[in-house]
């Protein structure tokens, strides 16, 4: 785990274009992730006018945009797209019905349209977990999901 400012110094990347897209739903822990992903790429240099973040109603809605991000990644000039939110496991199967779907979805977005496509669609089956990984700053996966998608604009760029 990355802990210091340091991290996303080192991930600089000169005029990154990144995009968020986040869940409504779940909003105290998507909101926590959201906050850190984009403090994150502003120490990493990402400037207000080369981040693009949406907010959908849930965690189902966001591979819509995510596609629709990618399929026009030329005119917005987009290199990575992030998506974040979260689902707590309730009494049916619903919640990981609608994780594998967003992680299948995503999985394909990326390879067609070859974009990265960071999945911070969490599933959780306790509170606890949420906000352990999503209000924390010691271990935050939004802080994660900037880093990992300032990396791989790195790797894109050099092929």
């Amino acid at each position: 785990m990355l802990k210091s400012n340091s991290a996303a110094k080192s991930a600089r990347v000169t005029r990154a274009r990144v995009a968020i897209v986040a869940a409504r739903y779940n909003a105290r822990y998507v909101n926590g992730m959201l906050r850190h992903a984009k403090g994150t790429l502003a120490e990493a240099g990402v400037g207000s006018s080369d981040l693009t973040v949406v907010r959908v109603p849930g965690a189902f809605e966001i591979p819509a945009v995510v596609s629709h991000l990618a399929k026009h990644k030329q005119s917005n000039q987009i290199e990575a797209v992030i998506g974040l939110g979260v689902i707590l496991q309730g009494a049916t199967s619903h919640a990981q019905e609608i994780g594998t779907a967003v992680t299948q979805a995503f999985a394909q977005i990326q390879v067609q349209f070859q974009i990265p496509v960071i999945h911070e669609v969490l599933v959780f089956t306790e509170v606890k977990q949420a906000r352990e990984r999503c209000l924390s700053s010691e271990y935050n996966r939004g802080r994660e999901a900037a880093l990992t998608a300032l990396e791989m604009i790195k790797v894109m760029r050099r092929l």
